[in-house]
């Protein structure tokens, strides 16, 4: 009898117990329980960031050599500026400054600093004089020269390339931080000498000196002749490769991923005077090509 009362007991305690514990959930039903961390609201999203490039910059300045002064495009052994693919105010080239600014801001918000026969090694002169101007936008084509000597020996070592572009967009982020830079490829050398050689002005032509790495016997089709042509376009693929790694660094640069280069160009886009700089119609083409890269989202 005994142990039977302590079994009822026990029996009974152990249902109040739960009972009690049934109520005390039931009076905290929809409540985190006791000690547990109180729910948050659910958080706001990021606003987006900024994108560091700008497909539409206000200013634009252009460093380079001959192309970006438009040698020979309008007349005999004459920069034409006016018809440059950077900066120039022919419609018909309608250049990157017309196509990013307009016409009417053109004359006040670009500057086209490149020289005719500059080397890469001018380059950081060119860039800090840029830089003073405070562009939005930098244009760079630099590099055909370095290639272009009288003979393949006299080419600018690709060591020395990579270390005065480096130093020109150091001198660029000194005096200009946010500008973007738009760096174009070398043009293809080998493609002006097969281009150019069908034609008997443009073999007289070249005969005065022209680029005499690429461009020099432009008939002959020897082994030798053969390993000179590949070694100067060896070259320019090197370099391009500096313009490219150099500029990946960069946040604000943008390489055109050798679309110059590979531009299949005829003898419509070259210079009737020189079968060598661009013509009216190759400067188009130039500026075609560094719009569509620097408007790229």
């Amino acid at each position: 009898m005994r142990g039977r009362r302590r079994f009822r007991t026990a029996v009974a305690a152990a249902t109040a117990a739960l009972l009690g514990a049934g109520a005390l959930s039931g009076c905290t039903a929809g409540e985190p329980p006791a000690g547990a961390p109180a729910t948050r609201a659910a958080p706001k999203p990021a606003p987006r960031p900024t994108p560091l490039w700008d497909v539409s910059p206000a200013s634009v300045a252009a460093v380079g050599d001959s192309v970006t002064r438009a040698f020979d495009a309008c007349s005999v052994l004459d920069d034409c500026p006016e018809v440059s693919w950077a900066t120039g105010t022919d419609t018909t080239v309608n250049s990157l400054a017309l196509r990013l600014l307009g016409p009417e801001k053109v004359a006040t918000h670009s500057w086209n600093l490149a020289r005719t026969g500059a080397l890469m090694a001018e380059l950081p002169g060119q860039m800090a004089a840029a830089a003073a101007e405070r562009p939005e936008l930098v244009t760079v084509m630099m590099g055909a020269n370095d290639a272009c000597r009288a003979t393949p020996a006299l080419m600018t070592p690709v060591a020395d390339f990579r270390a005065s572009f480096e130093t020109a967009l150091a001198r660029l982020r000194k005096g200009a931080p946010k500008a973007q830079v738009y760096v174009a490829s070398v043009p293809d050398l080998m493609r002006l000498w097969s281009t150019g050689r069908v034609s008997p002005v443009g073999r007289e032509v070249w005969k005065l000196g022209i680029c005499g790495a690429m461009l020099a016997d432009a008939e002959d089709l020897s082994a030798a002749a053969d390993r000179r042509r590949t070694g100067v376009r060896d070259r320019v693929v090197a370099y391009n490769r500096v313009l490219s790694e150099v500029c990946a660094k960069d946040e604000r640069c943008r390489y055109d991923g050798g679309a110059v280069f590979g531009f299949r160009f005829d003898g419509g886009q070259l210079s009737p005077w020189d079968w060598f700089h661009p013509s009216r119609d190759g400067q188009a083409r130039l500026a075609e090509l560094a719009y569509r890269r620097i408007t790229e989202e």
